[in-house]
């Protein structure tokens, strides 16, 4: 399986990343993102470019892929509705688009959140973004195409956020995440988990297209 990654860069792409370079039947793993991993490996090929909206610039670098880890995302606070939609429908619709017209076998992954909106008509205006986003997705013709709704993520194997105010957060809850996840284990799923999740669903494992986290759970005991 040739594997092409977004965001390996973020929390949850580490977490993406580290397992499909340890995954047997994971022949290439692409990177594409604004910076490099940092990671080495005979398998991983990157892709380095300052304007993912330029997408002239690298799309003869996204053909003769399997399956789409999509991982990018920015919070929305203190964003528009203009600008949240911009950075988070419009690229990713954008290079969905130019994706399934170069591979259209492809299965494509997306990490979306809890709480998204399906309606695109909620109050909560990322959630109506993310479910815009989701929707466009899953029409647009892949093969498969799955959206990931984690609640709280759990950052293992020396994975941290990129962002400082999440860091902080993880150190404070650090010692009450193993109870958090006995406790609420439909709200909790790891990095690890993530990535382990996202595997199998490009190979076709996955029993429905939209999975929240305690779906995610089903996934990986199956």
């Amino acid at each position: 399986m040739k594997v092409l990654l977004f965001g390996a860069t973020g929390m949850v792409g580490q977490g993406v990343l580290r397992e499909c370079l340890l995954a047997a039947d994971v022949e290439l793993v692409e990177t594409v993102g604004r910076s490099a991993t940092g990671q080495q490996g005979l398998k991983l090929r990157e892709v380095v470019v300052p304007d993912l909206f330029d997408l002239a610039a690298y799309s003869d670098k996204l053909a003769g892929f399997d399956a789409c880890f999509f991982c990018l995302g920015v919070s929305s606070a203190g964003m528009t509705e203009e600008a949240y939609t911009h950075l988070t429908y419009e690229l990713t619709t954008k290079i969905g688009e130019t994706l399934v017209r170069l591979n259209p076998a492809m299965t494509f992954i997306y990490v979306s959140g809890a709480g998204t909106d399906s309606s695109d008509q909620g109050r909560s205006m990322w959630a109506r973004v993310k479910g815009r986003t989701e929707n466009a997705l899953l029409r647009m013709g892949f093969r498969g195409a799955y959206m990931f709704r984690p609640g709280l993520i759990v950052p293992m194997h020396g994975i941290q956020s990129k962002t400082k105010a999440y860091r902080i957060l993880y150190a404070v809850m650090s010692p009450l995440l193993p109870l958090l996840r006995r406790a609420f284990p439909n709200q909790v799923v790891t990095t690890e988990e993530m990535g382990l999740a996202m595997l199998l669903a490009a190979r076709g494992r996955a029993a429905k297209s939209v999975l929240e986290t305690g779906d995610l759970r089903t996934l990986l005991r199956s």
